[in-house]
């Protein structure tokens, strides 16, 4: 028997791979994609998660080739507030695609096994029914299942995890949902060595350049956006802003667009005896303040202290409730940050109030800047 077998190959589940890896354990890592692979995202490492991974010995591959980042301009219907880190700090600009197989690499050259073209169908159970031990996979388009014990499992499976909905760890609490359009632009005006996150009432549109003369483009919107297509449903945000127009005017849009929705999921719980969540999976955010990453690499950092710790002394039902203690002390302020910015965007008065607040007290979003950063 594996000790701990991972559903998803993502950030989370590669770095909890790694990490249980390097410990001695025995790790199987499931996803449906073969690496590498496009993934919608905004491309940064806030300067948190460039500090994290330093922290783990992963400062090279395409880390070395990032765009250093000094800092984010974030701007709203009337002000726009530049905040720079601190000399010597910065964030990182990196294409999710090469990221990942990074990360999936490091995992694998420290020991742990991956395969891909499988699918996570629903957790394999004991004769109890209240103990997870592996879990039921099989091809994406169907086909013979495969039963996989294991001491372990980290569901680690994105923010429509089939096991999080399997288990009733999902929270039924209504919630206005979002929805990401993500491309790639040539020829955007005024790009710099900053981060950019333009907020506008009900949606918020994100720039981060990637290198070559491409910047990503990342657009959030309140469900049933203008467009028929997800190309238009960008073009019409950025049309219906004079400065985004002005910026994007001639851009050129020649990658596809990737659509990513609902957005924010959230959980009852971090998992069940037996079985653990990290990323996307133990709770989904907007993207808005680009920590994102670096959630993912804490959530994985603490699942497998408990996951070690499980293995060691059995102790099933404590793993989750130790995974829920170090979420709270470690992430608990950084989600409710979150959360009141994700509710400022669905107020068109809050948004405005906010950006003519800015334009009085600009250090009131610069230190908001630094604290989205995760800077120390």
């Amino acid at each position: 028997m594996i000790d701990v077998i991972i559903a998803g190959a993502g950030p989370a589940g590669s770095v909890t791979a790694l990490l249980l890896a390097r410990a001695g354990a025995r790790v199987l890592i499931i996803d449906r994609e073969r690496f590498p692979r496009e993934k919608l995202c905004g491309d940064t490492l806030n300067p948190g998660a460039v500090r994290l991974l330093a922290s783990l010995g992963l400062r090279d591959g395409p880390l070395t080739e990032a765009l250093p980042l000094r800092g984010m301009r974030v701007t709203g219907p009337s002000a726009s507030v530049t905040g720079l880190y601190a000399p010597g700090v910065t964030g990182l600009a990196v294409r999710r695609r090469d990221l990942d197989t990074w990360l999936l690499q490091q995992a694998v050259s420290a020991g742990a096994r991956f395969e891909s073209g499988l699918v996570a169908r629903r957790p394999l159970l004991d004769s109890t029914g209240g103990l997870v031990r592996g879990l039921v996979l099989s091809p994406p388009r169907g086909g013979a299942e495969l039963r996989i014990p294991a001491i372990m499992t980290i569901a680690a499976d994105g923010r429509r995890s089939i096991l999080v909905r399997l288990l009733g760890l999902r929270s039924t609490r209504p919630r206005r949902r979002r929805w990401a359009f993500g491309t790639y632009a040539e020829n955007v005006a005024g790009m710099s060595d900053v981060g950019e996150m333009h907020i506008r009432a009900g949606w918020y549109l994100g720039l981060a350049p990637v290198g070559s003369g491409l910047t990503n483009v990342c657009l959030v919107t309140p469900p049933r956006p203008a467009g028929r297509t997800p190309l238009e449903v960008v073009q019409h945000a950025i049309a219906r802003d004079p400065t985004l127009a002005e910026r994007l005017g001639r851009a050129t849009f020649d990658a596809p667009v990737h659509v990513l929705g609902p957005l924010a999921a959230d959980v009852r719980a971090p998992g069940v005896p037996g079985l653990l969540l990290v990323g996307d999976a133990a709770g989904f955010i907007d993207p808005m303040t680009g920590d994102g990453l670096h959630l993912a690499f804490q959530s994985a950092t603490l699942a497998a202290e408990s996951v070690l710790r499980t293995l060691e002394r059995g102790d099933y039902r404590d793993a989750v409730r130790r995974l829920a203690a170090g979420r709270h002390a470690s992430l608990s302020a950084k989600l409710r940050f979150n959360r009141c910015l994700r509710r400022l965007v669905d107020s068109p008065s809050a948004v405005d109030f906010a950006s003519r607040s800015a334009q009085l007290f600009p250090g009131l979003i610069r230190r908001a800047i630094t604290y989205a950063g995760d800077v120390k």
